[in-house]
């Protein structure tokens, strides 16, 4: 009787082990990333240092002590003002010493509006794939492009967790203004709050509307409606929010475009005519009443944008009407009722 229950318990193992072996064989591309990127948030998690060290530090200059203490002052509020969730998150500081610490890849179809998704556990479909090694996040960049995607690498001024770690303040962003930085703390906020399965657009467009709603409560709140830190902000906003609709309106110009493309056509003449768009959508940027910024278009002088490019403002910004209306009409403006009703109702991964 002994014997065969040690056979079955030897076969079970050799079973659990072939399994866990081919596993790793068929995802290895999967859980190979899973470690580089586990690596690079603990090798930043472990490097970063309590706030209270910096405050104390005399030789760590008072502007930045005083932005510290404003992202204290905005997690605060947001967690008692807005109803976010109450995390560990920016309450340590990482020196990123001048350097980018992360690089996100986002890939398109050349002529469709069709983003490359990447499949991840528990996140679902994801379309960006992160790095914390700018030759790995490189590397995919040129194989994707000779795979005939339109691609582009960014560095995000902060990122989510979703509370698996704790995520600390990067010094780059003390450079920030005041109102961009807490836009910047609120909206990584939401993602630790609200965050759905297999729907990044409602994700980012949900954390943009409530970080940008947040923040001018928060900036109102702490401030006034009349002070210089409010009309900065929303002299900034107003200049923002009029680029993004002008590149979500050419990400349907090049929707209605690419629907008239035929398959026999050439790549070649459908390259001239996607080129002639976007030159076109970039040109006249420059047609924009922006109090901020001259000749928007200078910054494409070198470099047409491509369709990843377009694709980050769907997939960031092409919702905000949606949650604005509900909010306006469903709870009179009051956000923290809304954020309640948010997170009841779309749970938590």
């Amino acid at each position: 009787m002994r014997n065969g229950v040690s056979k079955i318990v030897k076969r079970s193992l050799v079973g659990l082990l072939i399994t866990l072996t081919i596993s790793i064989v068929v995802f290895w591309d999967l859980v190979s990333y899973a470690s580089r990127q586990g690596y690079g948030q603990l090798a930043i998690i472990w490097n970063a240092r309590p706030v209270e060290e910096f405050l104390k530090d005399p030789s760590f200059p008072d502007s930045l002590k005083a932005r510290l203490n404003l992202i204290d002052k905005v997690r605060k509020y947001a967690i008692d003002s807005l109803g976010l969730k109450d995390t560990e998150n920016y309450k340590t500081l990482y020196d990123q010493k001048g350097n980018e610490v992360m690089w996100v890849v986002m890939a398109c179809k050349p002529f469709q509006m069709t983003p490359k998704q990447w499949k991840f556990p528990i996140l679902g479909a994801v379309p960006y794939k992160g790095f914390f090694n700018q030759a790995k996040a490189i590397a995919l960049k040129a194989e994707l492009e000779s795979e005939g995607w339109d691609v582009i690498v960014r560095n995000p001024g902060g990122w989510s967790t979703l509370g698996w770690f704790t995520d600390p303040i990067l010094s780059k962003m003390l450079n920030r203004s005041e109102g961009d930085l807490a836009n910047l703390i609120i909206h990584e906020m939401v993602h630790a709050t609200i965050f759905v399965r297999d729907s990044v657009d409602f994700n980012e467009n949900l954390a943009t509307f409530i970080g940008d709603r947040g923040t001018e409560k928060f900036l109102i709140d702490s401030y006034g409606e009349h002070s210089s830190e409010f009309q900065t902000y929303m002299a900034e906003d107003e200049d923002y929010v009029k680029y993004i609709d002008h590149m979500l309106r050419g990400t349907q110009c090049l929707d209605s475009l690419y629907s008239t493309m035929r398959e026999d056509d050439s790549r070649e003449h459908k390259m001239v005519l996607k080129e002639m768009t976007i030159r076109s959508i970039v040109e006249s940027l420059d047609t924009l009443s922006l109090a901020l910024t001259r000749n928007p278009s200078r910054r494409f002088k070198d470099k047409l944008p491509n369709n990843a490019y377009f694709m980050n403002f769907r997939q960031y910004q092409s919702k905000q009407t949606v949650f604005w209306d509900e909010w306006n009409d469903k709870f009179n403006r009051n956000l923290r009722a809304y954020i309640g009703y948010l997170t009841n109702n779309y749970p938590f991964l």
